[in-house]
């Protein structure tokens, strides 16, 4: 493997890091509750995109073996998520928001 590749490995771990500011227990938590499941895309009525990738997301923090190549590209999944939605707050108050909901599934809490 080159330098590059395993420094961009590093980036996007560094970077999911910071974008997830949840814990894996707080994230489970949240994940079970009605507005986590109120909010984001779904295909034909199922879990949504954003709540599959939380749980994705618990799994990622808690892994104790090597990051393989679709984890690195889910955490980079996270990364832009987190940043393109972060652009997009609303004014006001956000704690009751499908926007906070959304994020919070990404694993990010802007409460925090």
């Amino acid at each position: 493997m080159s330098g590059k590749s395993d420094t961009s490995r590093e980036d996007t771990v560094k970077e999911f890091g910071e974008a997830v500011n949840m814990t894996p227990s707080s994230l489970r938590k949240w994940l079970d509750t009605d507005e986590s499941k109120s909010v984001g895309q779904s295909d034909g009525g199922g879990e949504s995109v954003g709540h599959e990738s939380g749980r994705r997301i618990v799994q990622l923090l808690e892994k104790k073996t090597e990051l393989t190549d679709d984890d690195i590209a889910h955490m980079r999944k996270v990364v832009g998520y987190v940043h393109r939605h972060l652009k997009q707050k609303p004014s006001g108050d956000v704690t009751d928001t499908r926007w906070r909901y959304s994020l919070m599934n990404w694993g990010h809490d802007p409460k925090k």
